[in-house]
């Protein structure tokens, strides 16, 4: 199947019900097809295409190798006060993790804080989409994620850690909440898969390839830098203490032991900020603090200074107005799939 020009724009609602057709017919269950759905949009609708529905060929053929079971069900299997881990048997990433952000949100009712860590899930995607929803309930959410060696450890010429995601969620009294969402890399593997999509080079210094040396080309990236030099790296590293070793399922080590269990682990933190003061003084405080940074004196050249999380908000707005476009590739592969699993495709993508 061929795709002639570029895919016209596709309304939010639609896009969604595509990605979640192709996932239930790939093998995922209605329920979990249509959580990974929304977190794969909320992606895209942001301008985050890395980690949008171009993961769906993918997922999918994770199913196929075993490596993702789309009609797992995350349970809890251990609770201490306000902590719990929960085991996702290989679970969709948006559901362990959409259920141990809820449940450190529960926590967080009684205790002020809830600590919920997800082991044994796959792929969760943007990890600020469920930092986002504990703002939701006045809480402040952070959320981090382990994964297989993808990125090189300061002074080895091979992989040692993950890109390691973490996001930092807080509320604000009118309007979006502030998300910090970033990876512990120079830029997150969908970024490079991404460019690879839209036949566009990358910057010096997102990767390396099998040499060793810095590489433009996406398609030749062997492994990822991480940012800030060793800052980057160690920050990975205590994030597969906390998310892995804390819960006994390590990654990193196991994987280089030459073992790898090629699943994920995830952590939901939620902050009851009632119990820390004053809900309203807090507000106020986050209103004062956006509006100083945005006061700040402009460089040259930049026309507004933004906070974590605003261009993302800004374009979520624009795409619920005049829809989402894929790239060429993304929608072509998209396209392809549905032809095998016999999905109807949306008429704005071919």
């Amino acid at each position: 199947m061929q795709n002639a020009g570029k895919p016209r724009p596709i309304a939010v609602a639609d896009l969604t019900a595509f990605a979640a057709h192709l996932l239930e017919a790939g093998g995922y269950t209605a329920d979990a097809a249509r959580q990974t759905a929304d977190l794969l949009v909320w992606a895209n609708a942001r301008g985050v295409d890395s980690h949008g529905v171009l993961r769906i060929p993918r997922y999918l053929e994770m199913v196929q190798l075993g490596q993702l079971n789309g009609k797992a069900e995350p349970k809890i299997v251990s609770e201490f006060g306000a902590t719990a881990v929960l085991d996702g048997n290989l679970c969709a990433g948006a559901v362990g993790m959409n259920l141990a952000m809820a449940r450190a949100i529960a926590a967080a009712g009684t205790f002020g804080i809830g600590w919920c860590s997800a082991r044994n899930i796959t792929h969760a995607g943007a990890v600020g989409y469920f930092a986002e929803a504990a703002t939701r309930a006045d809480h402040i959410g952070i959320v981090m994620t382990a994964s297989k060696p993808l990125m090189s450890y300061i002074g080895a010429k091979a992989e040692g850690v993950s890109t390691n995601p973490i996001a930092i969620a807080a509320p604000m009294a009118d309007g979006p909440p502030i998300v910090l969402d970033m990876s512990t890399s120079a830029a997150a593997l969908g970024k490079v898969m991404a460019a690879k999509d839209a036949g566009r080079s990358i910057p010096v210094g997102w990767g390396v390839d099998a040499s060793g040396a810095d590489t433009t080309d996406p398609k030749a990236v062997k492994f990822l830098l991480p940012m800030a030099g060793a800052k980057g790296a160690g920050l990975s590293l205590m994030i597969e203490v906390l998310s892995s070793v804390l819960v006994a399922n390590p990654l990193i080590s196991t994987a280089l032991a030459g073992s790898a269990k090629g699943s994920f682990n995830g952590l939901a933190i939620a902050l009851n900020i009632k119990a820390f003061g004053d809900v309203a003084t807090f507000q106020r405080g986050m209103t004062e603090l956006a509006a100083a940074i945005k006061a700040l004196p402009r460089a040259a050249g930049v026309a507004e200074i933004l906070l974590p999380g605003e261009r993302g908000y800004s374009a979520a707005n624009a795409a619920a107005r005049t829809g989402i476009t894929l790239e060429v590739a993304t929608a072509r592969k998209l396209m392809e799939l549905a032809q095998r699993l016999r999905v109807a495709v949306p008429t704005e993508l071919g």
